[in-house]
């Protein structure tokens, strides 16, 4: 199932660059961690789940690279961006080979059915 996505014919001409340049620079170095990382963790202070993930990972000894942005207060806007690049509504957004997996629940899902360590192998 492809997930909805509103179609460029849909969005006036005039503000498709602000759309595309929105926070280019956090997508861009996500995107970079992700092409670098076999496992990269998006998250952000203050949210114990990107915490949980992490510790998932830690318990495992499966590295990581962890990228934070911001924490409740501040930061929002940005992460938006990664937001709507990514649809993933909700942080951590956790990356295995390049893939989203979602995030710590779902995580917790692959490590316990051992989809994680065929995913890494």
């Amino acid at each position: 199932m492809a997930r909805s996505i509103l179609d460029e014919a849909h969005i006036h001409p005039a503000v498709r660059e602000a759309i595309s340049t929105s926070h280019a620079d956090i997508v861009a170095e996500v995107q970079a961690a992700i092409a670098a990382n076999p496992v990269v963790v998006v998250g952000m202070g203050q949210n114990p789940f990107p915490k949980h993930a992490r510790r998932i990972l830690d318990n495992k000894d499966i590295r990581y690279k962890y990228l934070e942005y911001g924490n409740y207060l501040r930061g929002w806007r940005r992460r938006t961006a990664l937001k709507m690049w990514s649809g993933w509504p909700t942080l951590p957004m956790v990356f295995v080979k390049g893939t989203l997996i979602g995030g710590a629940r779902d995580l917790a899902r692959l490590e316990a059915s051992g989809e994680l360590g065929k995913m890494l192998a």
